[in-house]
């Protein structure tokens, strides 16, 4: 494993990390969350994502249970969470749904370390950008969580490079902790956000990326060419959104022709995608997913496939995805 400074920070985090999205108490139990994690760690993971909103609090509070089971120094690893959704979905008040506003916020970050068993969180992100509230207002209050010592940095999920470029610039000129990370998602079949309109703000604040989604949602695993399989990701309760564009027939028949080349370098289609993500130099860390110990080790064999990403492999690939790609 190899790690990656988080844009200009001076932390450094392992160029693959695991979160914890569908997966952490839908698919996962604490024992099973407990398992991967060593697991994790042992292949020299040291960066854990997470968020409020995944699974209503449920996520963090397992996350929480079994990093505490392992007793892991805290210096060892690196934690995030975001915020944005709530908990309270049903009847929340106008102070506690989709929303950056400072109440909610400075609220927020003292439910998520109570549900972590954390005295601090490394990373935070505003899950989702805002526009009813100024993003002064949700500026300082990230600021004041660095400040109070709750968190260590904060930055973005899913913003604009217009909206992210006006937050550092607010905290620039207030001498303020600045947003130093942002969280996209970055695939073959979606990359236009990470490599056309974050390309400039990347050079010129030295943002850090900590993608997500590198399989799409499991479109890259080959998985969905014949239909949505039992117990899969688009087969559960609430990821109905997903299938449109898990059985996209042209994506899945560019999968079909990215397998050619996955066989050819000895390798499995998830590790490909997962290294072809990786292989930006832009991107700090790749986050992935998995519901059982034996996925999350194939997906971490993605750091062997890394070498063989020669550019004429990378020319291949590009000629099957990036015609097909947002």
């Amino acid at each position: 494993m190899q790690y990656r400074r988080l844009g200009r920070s001076g932390l450094q985090v392992s160029q693959l990390s695991m979160g914890s999205w569908v997966t952490y108490h839908n698919q996962v139990d604490t024992t099973a969350a407990r398992e991967m994690l060593a697991i994790a760690m042992d292949a020299g993971v040291n960066f854990f994502d997470n968020a409020e909103a995944y699974a209503v609090g449920k996520s963090e509070a397992l996350m929480g249970e079994a990093i505490k089971a392992l007793k892991w120094p805290r210096v060892s690893f690196v934690v995030s969470t975001k915020f944005f959704w709530g908990l309270e979905r049903e009847g929340a008040s106008i102070n506690r749904k989709d929303t950056l506003n400072r109440k909610y916020l400075m609220q927020a970050i003292d439910g998520s370390l109570k549900r972590m068993g954390l005295d601090f969180i490394d990373l935070v992100y505003c899950h989702r950008s805002d526009p009813h509230t100024p993003i002064e207002e949700t500026v300082w209050a990230m600021s004041d969580m660095i400040t109070q010592g709750k968190a260590l940095y904060w930055g973005t999920s899913e913003w604009s490079a217009d909206d992210i470029r006006t937050a550092w610039s607010i905290a620039e000129r207030h001498h303020l902790h600045k947003p130093v990370m942002e969280q996209p998602q970055y695939h073959l079949f979606h990359r236009k956000r990470v490599e056309q309109e974050y390309a400039r703000l990347i050079e010129d604040i030295g943002l850090g990326l900590t993608t997500w989604s590198p399989l799409a949602c499991g479109l890259l695993t080959g998985k969905y060419r014949q239909g949505i399989p039992e117990g899969s990701r688009g087969s559960l309760d609430g990821m109905g959104f997903l299938v449109k564009g898990l059985t996209d027939v042209t994506r899945n028949a560019a999968v079909s022709q990215l397998e050619v080349i996955a066989n050819e370098l000895g390798c499995t289609l998830s590790q490909l995608a997962i290294a072809w993500a990786a292989h930006n130099p832009k991107v700090s860390s790749v986050i992935t997913g998995a519901s059982r110990a034996s996925q999350l080790r194939e997906n971490l064999g993605a750091v062997d496939v890394l070498p063989k990403l020669t550019p004429e492999v990378l020319a291949r690939i590009d000629l099957i995805s990036q015609p097909l790609a947002t």
